[in-house]
């Protein structure tokens, strides 16, 4: 996903350290895991999670929005940025998308990526949200299917399902096969509280110690009455703290899905 030696940092007013894609270290006292506390999930379960595998390896996570597009983090499709802040997009060829399988290794489908479509003012941790344009449809079945954008903001206070196949320990492997946890969505007031982010385009998902998102899981779904709320962006501190985990908040981004999206 991101160039080699890549790692996002942010002020450390804000947050710690962000969601640092699979197969990149962490910073000395940075994150590391899985969906932290989770447990595999079934076959099917999530046929709308995919792998998204910079040169043939796994880097982060998406979801299908479409037979033809994939959602994802801004992060984990863009380089370092430039003396002006601006984040290029990475070539296109440079990656993949598996779906329909919970095997990082096999089963389902591989499909190239023919074009990466980056928020325009993505940067400082806001707007953290891409598309991918397959390069051929993907073909529909019990094991994948699309996930419908959010019809209504998201409450706080709800139950929200994560999943992904990021770390399994501090610097060690990625699991297998994907996981899944359910957190809770906060206010954007008790966001601002807890971890100086309260911003609109932001879902904030709070969780117990040793619960929640972590590297390798960004760019994956939150998941909120059948429809992709979240996409993951960052931690605070360390991943299995007790603050909240940051999201980029689907809803809010509606608009500007739809612009994009040739469905």
């Amino acid at each position: 996903m991101l160039a080699p030696g890549f790692a996002l940092t942010i002020a450390v007013a804000v947050v710690g350290c962000c969601l640092l894609p699979a197969g990149h270290s962490a910073p000395s006292g940075g994150i590391d895991g899985r969906i932290v506390g989770g447990e595999d999930a079934a076959l099917g379960q999530f046929p709308h999670q995919v792998s998204l595998r910079n040169a043939g390896s796994h880097s982060c996570g998406g979801s299908i929005l479409s037979r033809n597009y994939i959602l994802t983090a801004a992060h984990c499709v863009t380089n370092d940025a430039d003396e002006n802040g601006v984040h290029t997009p990475i070539a296109a060829s440079r990656f993949t998308i598996r779906a329909g399988t919970n095997d990082r290794f096999s089963g389902g489908v591989l499909l190239q990526v023919a074009e990466v479509i980056v928020h325009e003012n993505y940067g400082d941790f806001l707007n953290d949200i891409a598309l991918l344009r397959l390069e051929s449809p993907l073909f529909y079945s019990n094991n994948i299917k699309a996930i419908a954008l959010p019809t209504a903001n998201t409450p706080a206070g709800a139950d929200i399902i994560i999943s992904g196949w990021g770390r399994i320990k501090h610097q060690g492997d990625l699991p297998r096969y994907l996981q899944y946890n359910t957190v809770k969505s906060i206010s954007v007031e008790e966001c601002g509280e807890l971890i100086d982010f309260g911003v609109e385009s932001e879902l904030c998902l709070l969780h117990p110690a040793d619960n929640g998102a972590c590297n390798g899981d960004s760019g994956g779904p939150a998941v909120y009455n059948d429809q992709v709320v979240g996409i993951a962006g960052f931690v605070y501190g360390s991943c299995g703290s007790t603050y909240p985990d940051g999201y980029a908040r689907v809803h809010y981004f509606n608009d500007w899905i739809r612009q994009h999206l040739d469905v």
